[in-house]
């Protein structure tokens, strides 16, 4: 992860990029695939409302798009940056927010994230993404294919908000799988507690930092956007961001209880060894009691003194065995009746 974010960006630039541009007004909508970046200069002030979605970064074509856009060029450094905090700028009337798309692999069972940044000027709205594999913004593509949808009878910013909103909601279906995770984590060490229930209580907590990480500072995000005051939001508008902010606000919380369960795992992981350890020992200590008799009888038939009861006599073989026997036996009823064992 990057951790100078003023730093060269390390991302290796693909070999070309995609640009899906959808254009659309309450009556039409016009989808297309475009091949060159000057291709999409067209939907500059139009009066039809413009999603621009560039996948594949290369610094080049993000440089001409932000310049024939006036976006910003701390923005640009922002879209191009590895590893960045969530954040939203409000810089010479465009509103930008930069987010994480998470994405549960089930394969190797971990979280994976997709950074994308979103642009919002007058009537356009500017996705930018590396891998599309991960993107949640299918069902968006669906409604906007709908005269009737809501999306279709609003404007930009309704699209800015719907982008962010699904982000968002998102989170919740990744959380579900990790919830899902820590149960039956929860009943592998309950079952049986070993090395590689603590490995595998590791390996998720790591997964709830980058969970973490990700949707704690979308809060912020969303509450920079409510007091920004920026006239691309409109007031009829503001109602769904005030909802996107309840829910972050949800998802923030249920991160801290699943934080705080993995805590309580861990605690549960070291309980039982401790348990187990301490069932070893007593298995242990009951064995020791339990020869001690046999030990001290042998070492006093054992002393070479000249005379010794039962030295000579012919039974004093079985009745020294016998005590060893006897005595174990009178002991573990002794231990019974307190309920040591």
């Amino acid at each position: 992860m990057q951790v100078n974010p003023t730093a060269p960006s390390p991302r290796i630039e693909p070999d070309e990029i995609k640009i899906f541009v959808y254009d659309y007004d309450p009556v039409h909508v016009n989808i297309k695939e475009l091949k060159n970046v000057p291709d999409c200069f067209p939907f500059i002030n139009t009066s039809t409302t413009s999603w621009i979605n560039v996948e594949g970064l290369r610094k080049s074509d993000v440089e001409l798009i932000c310049n024939q856009y006036g976006i910003h060029y701390l923005i640009m450094e922002d879209i191009l940056s590895v590893g960045q905090r969530p954040k939203m700028d409000d810089i010479d009337g465009i509103l930008f927010c930069l987010m994480n798309m998470l994405y549960f692999n089930v394969e190797q069972s971990c979280v994976e994230i997709e950074q994308i940044s979103i642009v919002l000027g007058k009537n356009f709205v500017i996705s930018f993404q590396e891998d599309n594999k991960k993107d949640v913004f299918n069902p968006l593509r669906e409604r906007l294919k709908v005269n009737s949808s809501k999306v279709r009878q609003n404007g930009a910013d309704f699209l800015f908000y719907s982008m962010i909103d699904m982000v968002v909601d998102n989170y919740f279906l990744v959380m579900e799988k990790l919830g899902e995770k820590i149960e039956t984590l929860e009943e592998d060490i309950v079952k049986n507690s070993d090395n590689r229930s603590l490995s595998n209580i590791n390996q998720l907590r790591k997964e709830m930092i980058i969970l973490k990480r990700s949707v704690a500072p979308v809060r912020d995000m969303i509450n920079g956007i409510l007091r920004s005051e920026n006239p691309l939001i409109e007031e009829r508008t503001e109602k769904y961001f005030k909802d996107v902010y309840d829910h972050i606000v949800q998802a923030n919380d249920l991160a801290e209880n699943y934080r705080d369960m993995m805590m309580n795992l861990h605690d549960l992981y070291l309980s039982n060894v401790n348990l187990k350890m301490n069932e070893v020992m007593k298995v242990m200590a009951v064995v020791t009691c339990l020869l001690a008799p046999a030990t001290v009888i042998g070492g006093i038939f054992g002393m070479n003194f000249e005379s010794i009861p039962l030295l000579h006599n012919k039974w004093g073989f079985f009745i020294s065995v016998g005590l060893m026997l006897c005595i174990p036996l009178v002991m573990i009823k002794m231990f019974r009746k307190r309920g040591w064992f």
